[in-house]
Parts: structure tokens; sequence; C-alpha cells
């Protein structure tokens, strides 16, 4: 398997060559040159999640150095559960925030840093890893690459735009972890982590890669879960699902798209969207724009010009207007009324206390199919603890923190806070750091 960029299809590298650069030297992203046949019959016997993640990225491993650690570097992804659990009404809930981090970023970030740590154990200079974050990104990141040994990494968050608990949780690492403060919104943190794989000082100075869904590696391991629950509606019901998918980025909802084009049982697969507007405007009108980033209370979903866009354009390409992506994925935008209105019902209505970014899908669940008449999988991306200002006074009571999350808020700290400029982020990377690259467990 050979990985292509989506502006230059010609250039074509290594899945190790993809995760190590992140982004393509034309600053294209990766994309897979093309999908296996892998229908339910290939995934006979493989009855957990570390299996069937085996068996659905063989073949985007094939002939590559991590081929051989596969079965590794899946048992290290998980480690933790991904239930899919049936709330009614022919719908089930793949509840996705039961790792380290509580959100659906902990397989991809677990799963990149396995095979980057492995793939840089002997360099001579450590891989510095540059990632944005909306909120939960950054957070799975640097818990999935802390204290890895020979890697470095730099977590961007857009100060004031995330909840206290994901603050706390980007703000609880040291050691090869640096967390810096950014004063705008997400799409200036992306656009810096853009600009510095760009620069030729950035370059010359570090070896850059990116842990956000630019990186090819964030989306591969998110195809396992996908496929794991439409395989366990297919062996109980016979039928396929449909997906319905809180977005920000688009990478979980490519993810999604992957593992159908795979030839998993996956239906209709819906994008839900905060009052952000790019995915839903492409749609509907077949012309891309950015949008100045809206705040929301998903604010996972704050994102006016998500980069995965241009993946799904790539693999969805037509004369511009948008039809054929039309053809592929549909989109509901919900409003900051109606995800409270479906936290508020949560309990009652589906037995279930919603975070702010899974109301969206249950929004566009009950417009789509009021009468109940198809099969449903709603993604859970977090877990409501991460955002209690919103969650509980809707609700009527507080929402237990799970353990891992207390730890890392616990240990939060001060961090650097920049103006959105290269020469900003620079003063920060670029000065002399009092801890070392490699750091052995504790």
């Amino acid at each position: 398997m050979q990985y292509v960029s989506t502006r230059t299809p010609d250039h074509r590298v290594s899945l190790s060559t993809a995760l190590q650069d992140g982004l393509a030297p034309d600053g294209g992203l990766y994309v897979p040159e093309h999908f296996p046949d892998l229908g339910p019959e290939a995934f006979e016997g493989c009855e957990t999640i570390e299996a069937v993640a085996e068996r659905l990225l063989r073949p985007f491993t094939a002939d590559d150095p991590l081929a051989a650690d596969l079965p590794a570097i899946c048992e290290a992804t998980y480690g933790f559960p991904v239930p899919l659990r049936e709330v009614g009404r022919r719908t089930s809930v793949l509840e996705l925030f039961h790792g380290p981090t509580a959100a659906f970023k902990d397989v991809g970030a677990r799963y990149l840093a396995d095979s980057l740590a492995r793939l840089n154990e002997d360099a001579e200079q450590p891989l510095t890893i540059l990632v944005a974050t909306s909120g939960d990104t950054g957070a799975a990141v640097a818990a999935a690459f802390w204290r890895k040994p020979n890697v470095d990494v730099v977590v961007l968050y857009p100060k004031g735009k995330v909840s206290d608990r994901q603050e706390q949780q980007l703000t609880g690492w040291s050691d090869n972890v640096q967390t810096v403060a950014v004063h705008g919104v997400f799409d200036d943190c992306q656009r810096l982590v853009k600009a510095a794989f760009q620069d030729e000082t950035w370059q010359s100075r570090k070896r850059l890669s990116s842990a956000n869904s630019i990186n090819i590696g964030r989306l591969l391991p998110q195809m396992t879960y996908y496929a794991m629950a439409s395989l366990r509606h297919w062996r109980a019901h016979g039928t396929r699902p449909n997906v319905i998918v809180p977005s920000g980025n688009l990478g979980n909802g490519l993810a999604c798209l992957y593992a159908r084009e795979c030839g998993l049982p996956i239906g209709e697969v819906i994008l839900t969207t905060n009052e952000n507007r790019p995915v839903t405007h492409f749609l509907e009108t077949g012309t891309y724009e950015a949008f100045e980033t809206q705040e929301t209370l998903a604010t996972a979903m704050d994102v006016g010009d998500p980069s995965n866009m241009e993946r799904l354009r790539h693999h969805f390409p037509d004369s511009g207007r948008g039809e054929s992506l039309r053809d592929a994925v549909g989109a509901a935008r919900v409003t900051d009324a109606q995800i409270e209105a479906q936290i508020r019902r949560g309990p009652d209505a589906w037995d279930t206390v919603w975070d702010p970014h899974t109301a969206t899908a249950v929004q566009a669940r009950e417009e789509r199919d009021p009468d109940d008449d198809n099969d449903w999988i709603l993604v859970a991306t977090a877990h409501p603890a991460k955002f209690p200002e919103v969650v509980e006074p809707l609700v009527g009571h507080e929402v237990d923190v799970p353990a891992p999350l207390a730890e890392v808020m616990a240990r939060s700290r001060p961090v650097p806070e920049i103006d959105p400029s290269l020469d900003a982020l620079a003063d920060v990377v670029f000065a002399d750091r009092t801890t070392p690259s490699s750091v052995p467990d504790r």
C-alpha cells in the first residue's frame, strides 16, 4: 500500500513516511492510493476490537516496516472498552469516551504514538509533533505521547475557547509535552501548524510531524471502531446501520466513510455540525467556502475551515458542484438551542446524559427518522463530565468525573500564552528545554 498527496497524486510514499511527515511536501494531505475489499466475511473469527483492527489495517500496512508490529500496535491502541449500547427506537450509541482522556481521539492518538515511537526509536534527532486542538485532540495526543522516547510534542489550543475541564486536561503535562495557549480560535492554531511545516527555518531545526487528523495515522485506526460497531450490528440484526458522526475537522466522519469504502456494512453516513457552516454550505451549494469560526456549546466542533474537506473532495471529485460528495454523505447543522434541548431531555427520552457534541447526533437522528423506520448508530465522542458548565444545569445534577480525567486535571499548571504568529510560537518551541525529550516510564 502506498499513500498519495491530495495535490500531487503521482507523489507516492510508504505508510511510515506518511506518518512521520504528517503533511505532504506540496502541502497536501496523504490518502491511501486505494481501498481494500473487506466485506463482513473477511472478519469471520474476529471477535475482539483488537482482532478486527488488525484484520482491517493489515492491507494498509502491507510492505511497510510497521507491518510486523501491527498486532502489538493494535493491542497498544485499545486496552479500554468501546461499547455499542442499545438505547431503544432502533438506535445504538457507540461510546468512544472510555479511554484515558474520555474522548474518541484516544484511539487514533494511541495508534499514532505507538507507531511513531517504534519508527523513531533509534533516530539521532527527536521527532517533534505539532498538534492544534479545539479541545479533545490535544489532550489525547499529550496522553498518548507522554514520556514516549525520542518524541517531543507541542500542543496549541485557543485560549478561552475550550471548556475549563478541557483546559485542565491540556495543561496537565510536562517532560516531553509542551502546551501553548494561543490568543485566537482553533483555525489560528491549525494555520500555525501548517505554516511551520512550510517554513524553511522550522524544517531545518526540527523533524516535524503532526498528530491532528491531517495525519493519516489518526484516520486509519479510527476506521476500526466503525468496523467493529457495524459488524456487531450486522451479526445481530442483518442490516446496515446508518451512522451519525458529530464533526468538526471532519477526520472522524472521514474515517467512517473509509470503513464503508472498504466494504464494512454501513448505510448512510451523516455528519452533524454545530452552527459553523462550511460543511452544510458546501453540500447545499457545491461551493466550498471557509467561514469565520462561530463559538458554540459544542466547542470541539468550532471549526470554520476543516482540513479534511480536502480529503473528502479528493475522494469524491466532481465538476465542482458537490454532487459526488452529496451522494456519499449527508449533513445536518444543529443550533445551541437544539443542543440544550437534547441534553435536557436525554435522561428521560434516552436514559442517557449527552455531552454537547453527541447531542448534535441525537438531534439529527430525531429529525431524520421520527417514526423509527431505520437502524441507527449515534457516535458519542466525549464524556459529558468534560462539559459540566453546559451539561449539569440542564440535567439538574453533577456528572461523575472518570478517574483518569480527574488525575490529569489535578496536574494542571500555567502554560505559555502567545499571539497567533509563527514567530511567537518559535520563541516558545526553540527555547532551551529544561527537560529531556526522552524520559523513562515510571
